[in-house]
């Protein structure tokens, strides 16, 4: 049996179906990514497992290309919390970077050679600091290096979770109006280094995605709000070095601005549109507060 092609060739019926059948994959796939596009990222976890429901077939495409919240877990050796990523997975086990060594144990895990797991050990200790600068307490911070052609890569993973908490109220107000809020800010930067040992230099291309979330609800009132979104920027800068060390430098320079940018960003597009939405909806100051209370009061005089 053979099936036409558009260009009026033939071919085995077998290989058309199986390319017809890649094209719908490749369609369902691309229609699941624009659906994660417009999904609120709070609920990605929930929203994957109902698309995995109805698309088993894509299960490890969706995986692979979907962020997901971080997690984080606590090295059994050496008592560190460590997140877990797709970069520290192998099979069902996760390698702790302070360790080296996989939880549940594995025994052939991949792990860096002798000179990434010194490059890996520094990187850690560098951006265990700075998360404690930047991000305090309930952060936490994660490195995973592994090696490519040409270079090597590796992943920066940042958490930070914030606690709910409940905001304290003016002895006046009303005490229905009492706040919770609670709040997180995970960040996956991937860097691919490729290395030029020649000419003693690195050209680094950085993939920065930023997933945050902010929520608040007041329970007398009976309502909430939520705000969640993600952010992915890419930057590619080339470097000299001297020695290894110096590579985490020129990654610690790029993610820090990087992150700085990311962090303008979502307060220019979130912070900012629901400034907007809630100046339109109500004024706060007392002057035009007056004016729509004399606007109300001549439109009643007029309708009488």
């Amino acid at each position: 049996l053979v099936a036409e092609t558009e260009t009026g060739e033939n071919q085995p019926l077998e290989e058309a179906e199986s390319i017809a059948a890649l094209g719908m994959g490749d369609a369902s796939f691309n229609a699941a990514l624009d659906l994660f596009r417009r999904l609120p990222p709070s609920n990605v976890e929930t929203d994957l497992v109902n698309a995995l429901n109805l698309v088993p077939d894509l299960m490890d495409d969706l995986l692979s290309a979907v962020d997901q919240p971080l997690k984080v877990f606590t090295c059994p050796e050496t008592n560190k919390k460590f997140i877990l990523c797709d970069y520290n997975r192998d099979g069902d086990s996760y390698r702790s970077p302070w360790s080296n060594k996989y939880s549940p144990e594995l025994e052939d895990g991949i792990t860096p050679d002798e000179d990434l797991r010194k490059l890996e050990i520094s990187a850690n200790e560098v951006f265990d600091k700075y998360r404690e600068v930047y991000y305090e307490s309930g952060s936490v911070a994660s490195c995973y290096f592994w090696a490519q052609e040409g270079g090597f890569a590796c992943c920066v993973a940042i958490n930070k979770a914030a606690a709910a908490k409940t905001h304290p109220l003016p002895e006046d107000a009303d005490p229905r109006t009492a706040l919770e809020s609670e709040g997180g800010w995970m960040a996956m930067h991937v860097v691919e280094a490729a290395v030029d040992q020649t000419a003693k230099s690195a050209t680094y291309k950085l993939t920065t995605t930023v997933m945050l979330s902010l929520s608040s609800k007041s329970a007398g009132m009976g309502n909430s709000s939520a705000i969640s979104g993600n952010l992915t920027r890419t930057a590619e800068k080339t470097k000299p070095f001297a020695g290894p060390n110096d590579h985490v430098a020129s990654i610690g320079e790029m993610i820090e601005e990087m992150e700085g940018r990311v962090r303008t960003s979502l307060y220019e597009v979130y912070f900012g549109k629901t400034r907007e939405v809630v100046t339109q909806m109500r004024t706060p100051d007392a002057p035009a507060k007056g004016q729509t209370a004399n606007l109300m009061a001549e439109m009643m005089a007029r309708k009488k």
